[in-house]
């Protein structure tokens, strides 16, 4: 079975299983602020449960690709929706600040630099 970090606890989980759902089901919230209720509660429309994701998870949908395309969102921030990101094994995941979850700060792993 895979298992989900995410703020100091380890979560077991079914392969396949959407990370949203799983972090809900133990308890922990993937968003920040007034998105705690103010949310599309999982549609992947809102963008608001953007987190960085380190291991093996399913390819982006097409509709969390596009929704991470409008601000404040970029694509270069690699953050993936926990809406539409199914756990296909161990996976490390962080939530950043802000209301949208976007705000990546000085993280190493934060956004790509744009090949200019």
């Amino acid at each position: 079975m895979p298992t989900v970090e995410f703020r100091g606890q380890s979560i077991e989980c079914k392969e396949g299983a959407v990370l949203r759902d799983v972090l809900k089901k133990a308890g922990l919230s993937v968003y920040n602020g007034k998105a705690k209720r103010l949310n599309c509660h999982g549609m992947g429309s809102c963008g608001t449960c953007a987190v960085r994701v380190d291991g093996e998870v399913s390819d982006k949908t097409r509709r969390e690709s596009v929704r991470l395309l409008v601000p404040p969102h970029h694509p270069n921030y690699r953050l993936r929706l926990s809406c539409q990101t199914k756990v296909l094994g161990d996976v490390r995941v962080e939530k950043y600040g802000g209301t949208w979850g976007t705000d990546v700060g000085n993280d190493p792993h934060g956004p790509i630099e744009d090949d200019e």
